[in-house]
């Protein structure tokens, strides 16, 4: 997720709920309550800046303008999809996007969702989101669900197969998300967070995106300290490097329970 915090009408209600939630992290004994946005409500809560970034872009008018509007590059690298024979494909289920995407977190060393999560998304916002997989000689090799609110799309759970960038695959996938949002008369195109100091973050730059940095914001139960969930924690990135060595069939059996203990 990334913003997250009280949605009110007015300041009163905001305040209202941002008790409520501070009271169920009492009741409920919870260490930490974090709220995410782009600037800081909270006076006297513990701050971080300097982790996230947001990246949000406007759609030009053209899908001829939105090509050229993307740094030489990465346009490069998208024109290198298309030179390869790439298409792109609708899917109607989550088949195809399940195992692209369950062997790309494999490969970063993440736990995957369990099947059945990404089938009820594709559910509970059938009018708000779709599935637009890249098929090579017949084959998927990247996939992505993308959400869509008011005038904007939100490419969410993608990823690519270890063919994915010879073929330039991932690349040519998010030009076609853009492509496709164009011709639908979106305005904005929204490419998520990203960790400062990641591949993902360069990316997005690449693509020509400027970050916006996120607060995070954490009211903290006594005792406890904001918590180091990030991937470039030493402890994850040894438990990482343990998750790549498990073979794929294992990491997908394995992954959905693990993943609902930490979620």
């Amino acid at each position: 997720m990334v913003e997250g915090g009280p949605i009110g009408a007015d300041t009163a209600s905001a305040n209202a709920l941002e008790k409520a939630a501070i009271s169920l992290l009492q009741e409920l004994r919870v260490p930490v309550l974090e709220f995410r946005g782009c600037t800081a409500n909270q006076s006297d809560w513990r701050s971080l800046s300097d982790l996230y970034a947001s990246f949000r872009k406007q759609i030009e008018s053209s899908v001829e303008r939105n090509l050229e509007a993307i740094p030489r590059k990465q346009r490069a690298m998208v024109r290198k999809g298309m030179r390869n024979g790439l298409r792109s494909e609708h899917d109607a289920n989550v088949d195809r996007l399940y195992g692209v995407y369950g062997e790309s977190v494999h490969s970063l060393g993440t736990p995957v969702f369990s099947k059945r999560y990404f089938e009820l998304l594709l559910s509970i916002f059938a009018q708000r989101s779709d599935i637009v997989t890249i098929i090579s000689e017949g084959e998927p090799v990247a996939s992505v669900l993308n959400f869509y609110f008011r005038d904007a799309v939100l490419p969410y759970y993608g990823g690519g197969t270890a063919d994915a960038r010879r073929l330039a695959a991932n690349d040519f996938m998010y030009w076609e998300v853009m492509r496709y949002a164009c011709e639908r008369g979106l305005r904005i195109f929204d490419f998520g967070r990203s960790k400062v100091g990641t591949g993902a973050y360069d990316l997005k730059r690449h693509w020509g995106f400027e970050p916006q940095p996120l607060v995070y914001q954490f009211f903290l139960a006594p005792g406890y300290s904001i918590p180091d969930l990030n991937p470039l924690n030493p402890k994850y990135r040894l438990l990482s490097a343990l998750w790549k060595r498990l073979p794929r069939t294992v990491a997908m059996r394995l992954g959905p329970p693990i993943v609902r203990g930490l979620a």
